[in-house]
């Protein structure tokens, strides 16, 4: 497993792509709302990224059709943006985007209500986010990279939710998925020993049912296998000799 370890200069790279998709990913939260599509958060997200001079990573990312990856409710990850789907009162979405600045990539993911949600609904964003941080805790030079899954599941598991196994994080610079693959459950060897200068794209997705999932007919849109809700948290962060930085949040 090659994994490659970022110079001075392409971390430099690497946080302006990450600050310019935190920026993104605020102004999209700010924009969610009951009556807007899914296809009107698309063509405000490849907008925005265009106007910083960046190029939205995901379009025609082997044939993926959109910038932003809109995943609403049972949907875990890569829902396809429609005129046609129609936020309502009460929905869960997840907005997954990345861009390009200088030919670096960054990538995060966030979960959003849609004006009133169910309390178990906030339960399931929250403990998504959190277990990102959990997860982060172990992110440091000397450490295994599946100190990461390990917290991740075992702050996870406490709440009974299912933690999608087909799906993993991974590395992250002058390609969007690089080496190495980061799950988000336990594992039996420890990984790679993470060094500084590693970029890492950390994203559990976390379903308060089972863990098992499904993809749809488009080939893209995967959802939750038993109908439960999904919730997605995913930033960019730099292995450092200290803590980790991450990258995507302003």
């Amino acid at each position: 497993m090659a994994v490659t370890i970022k110079s001075a200069r392409e971390i430099e790279f690497m946080r302006e792509a990450g600050r310019i998709l935190a920026e993104v990913h605020e102004e999209l939260g700010a924009f969610i709302r009951p009556g807007i599509s899914t296809l009107d958060i698309d063509m405000l997200g490849e907008k925005l990224i265009r106007s910083y001079g960046c190029t939205p990573n995901f379009l025609n990312y082997n044939g993926y059709p959109a910038s932003i990856c809109v995943s609403v409710n049972n949907e875990v990850v890569h829902g396809i943006p429609n005129r046609n789907h129609i936020l309502e009162e009460g929905d869960i979405v997840s907005l997954d985007a990345g861009l390009i600045y200088k030919g670096y990539h960054s990538d995060a993911a966030r979960t959003h209500a849609v004006g009133n949600i169910s309390e178990d609904a906030k339960k399931l964003i929250a403990v998504t986010r959190q277990s990102f941080f959990e997860g982060i805790k172990l992110a440091k030079a000397g450490n295994h990279l599946h100190d990461i899954s390990e917290a991740i599941d075992d702050y996870v598991s406490e709440f009974g939710y299912g933690i999608v196994r087909d799906l993993v994080g991974h590395g992250i610079g002058t390609q969007l998925h690089e080496d190495p693959q980061i799950p988000n459950f336990r594992q039996k060897r420890r990984g790679v020993r993470l060094q500084a200068g590693m970029t890492l794209a950390i994203e559990p997705m976390i379903n308060m049912g089972g863990w098992p999932v499904e993809f749809l007919d488009d080939g893209w849109t995967v959802v939750t296998r038993d109908g439960s809700l999904s919730a997605h948290y995913e930033n960019t962060i730099l292995i450092t000799e200290g803590e980790p930085e991450i990258l995507t949040i302003c």
